[in-house]
């Protein structure tokens, strides 16, 4: 059994911090300290399928120059895909990114008995999920409990990042 991860990094940063804002009641719901270790988060997701990571892509928009995040989640384990912000510097693609890999790999490379990790939380995932699960793949959504009820309604199961917050950041 294979497990393929797909990981949209700023969906799980952003409300990341937002849950470590509510855990150390910081007043402007953002926990700006707040750091997600990637070989932790990898570690995380591959607990439940060790030494079985088919793929793990991790998809997001340009930082800025100084910024090591991209280096840092290759050393880790992750493929990186970053994409350009548009012209009014708004993250774009990473969703449709993200669905269009998971479904070519589920449909090209997955077996029905392999796994299909989601690691992020909005509901634009729901008809590609609602898709492979309908067609018989096991499809696990691992985030922060700020996800859509819809999305966690949609996997075969949903994972809770919260209780592990501590575990998860550098």
């Amino acid at each position: 059994m294979a497990e393929y991860v797909y990981v949209d990094n700023s969906n799980v940063f952003i409300e990341g911090r937002k849950i470590a804002a509510r855990r150390r009641g910081v007043s402007d719901f953002s926990d700006f300290s707040f750091r997600l270790d990637f070989g932790k988060l990898y570690d995380f997701v591959a607990e439940y399928n060790p030494g079985k990571i088919a793929r793990a892509l991790l998809l997001g928009s340009r930082p800025p120059l100084n910024d090591n995040v991209w280096n840092i989640a290759e050393r880790a384990g992750f493929e990186v895909v970053v994409l350009d912000r548009n012209q009014n510097n708004q993250e774009k693609k990473v969703d449709t990114g993200i669905v269009a890999a998971m479904v070519r790999d589920a449909y090209t490379k997955a077996g029905k008995s392999d796994v299909i990790s989601l690691v992020a939380g909005d509901s634009d995932y729901v008809p590609a999920i609602n898709l492979l699960v309908n067609d018989g793949f096991h499809v696990e959504v691992v985030f922060w409990s700020s996800a859509s009820g819809e999305l966690k309604r949609a996997c075969s199961r949903f994972v809770e990042l919260d209780r592990h917050l501590d575990d998860l950041e550098y």
